[in-house]
C-alpha cells in the first residue's frame, strides 16, 4: 500500500506539493479530528461533503451496527496547501482502503450509479491521484469509526498532467476510496482487481463523492465559473 505517482509528470508535481498523509483513529464518543478542523477554521474556507457507497459493495462495507456505512470529508483551505479530514463510520473493522482524488465519479449527483458511466467516459474514473491509506481498527466497539487526514493541494487547484503524452492539466475534484484487498469484496460478486493501490492490485470502489448537479464538477471545486460551457473551476 505504499504511495506512488501515476505518471512521471505527476512525480515532478508531487515534489512541489507538501503531502503528509497520516492515519488517525477516533472512537465513538470521542471528538473527531474532523470536528476540530471545522471548528478551527480561523476565518479560512472550510467545506464539508459526503461520500456515497457503490451500491454493489454495501454488504461488504457495513459493520454490525445495523446502520449504513458513511464517510464525510471536511476540507480547510490553507495559505500554501489544504488539509482534508475524512471520517468513516459503520465500516466493517479490519478493512483497509486506498484513498484517491479522481477526475470523475461513478455516481450521479443523487448518489445513484450512472448507468452510462463506462460507455460515456470510456476511461472510467479518468486521472487518479493516490493520497493515503485508510485502516479501520477493531477496538471492540459495536460502531466502527475511523478518520484519516491528508495535507496537500486540494481545493479548486488539484490537478495532474503529462506533457510526454500530450495530456493537458486535468483536475481531480472527486474523492473516493477503494478496497485494498480484492478478496474483501468477493462476497459482493467482485472478481479480478483494479490498479487503485501501491501494488496495482486493489479491489473495487468502496465510496466516492458526487458531482454538483448544475456544474457537474466534484466537491473539491468550491468556486465554479459558470460563464463557460462546460463550467470550470475558477481559483
Amino acid at each position: 500500500m505504499k504511495q506512488f505517482r501515476l505518471t512521471a509528470a505527476m512525480m515532478a508535481i508531487g515534489l512541489a506539493l507538501l503531502i503528509h498523509p497520516c492515519a488517525l483513529f477516533a472512537h465513538e464518543g470521542d471528538e473527531s479530528p474532523c470536528d476540530e478542523l471545522a471548528e478551527d477554521s480561523s476565518g479560512q474556507d472550510v467545506t464539508t461533503f459526503p461520500l456515497y457507497p457503490d451500491p454493489t459493495v454495501v454488504g461488504c462495507l457495513t459493520d454490525n451496527s445495523g446502520s449504513p456505512p458513511t464517510a464525510v470529508a471536511t476540507v480547510k483551505r490553507g495559505k500554501l496547501n489544504d488539509r482534508m479530514c475524512l471520517r468513516l463510520e459503520h465500516i466493517k473493522p479490519g478493512l483497509n482502503f486506498d484513498l484517491f482524488t479522481v477526475e470523475r465519479s461513478k455516481l450521479r449527483s443523487d448518489g445513484t450509479v450512472d448507468p452510462d458511466f463506462a460507455n460515456k467516459f470510456n476511461k472510467s474514473f479518468g486521472l487518479a491521484w493516490y493520497q493515503s491509506d485508510i485502516e479501520i481498527k477493531d477496538k471492540g466497539k459495536k460502531v466502527s469509526t475511523g478518520t484519516v487526514t491528508i495535507k496537500t493541494i486540494l481545493l479548486d487547484q488539484i490537478f495532474g498532467f503529462d506533457a510526454d503524452i500530450g495530456l493537458q492539466p486535468v483536475n481531480t475534484f472527486e474523492v473516493g476510496f477503494w478496497f485494498n484487498d480484492p478478496k474483501d469484496a468477493a462476497t459482493c460478486g467482485f472478481t479480478g482487481f483494479t490498479p487503485f493501490n501501491g501494488e496495482h492490485h486493489a479491489g473495487p470502489l468502496a465510496m466516492i463523492s458526487v458531482p454538483n448537479p448544475d456544474t457537474h464538477l466534484g466537491p473539491l471545486c468550491t468556486h465554479p465559473d459558470t460563464s463557460t460551457n462546460p463550467p470550470h473551476c475558477n481559483p
